[in-house]
């Protein structure tokens, strides 16, 4: 299975994030939206999941 990347630093954000999440898509995912709600103030909804899923990328 690709592993697949999140990359902070591919979204801007006013905090200037630069945290980078690898594994497999579900592990990914998971710590993406985590994050994302936790650090940045994103509402968690399903919303949110399928913009980080339509955003990550294979890892080179």
């Amino acid at each position: 299975m690709a592993r697949k990347v999140a990359d902070c630093r591919d979204y801007p954000s006013a905090t200037r994030c630069t945290l980078t999440i690898s594994g497999e898509e579900d592990e990914v995912l998971r710590a993406a939206v985590d994050h994302a709600v936790s650090v940045h103030g994103e509402p968690n909804e399903p919303k949110l999941r399928d913009q980080i899923r339509s955003m990550l990328k294979e890892e080179r």
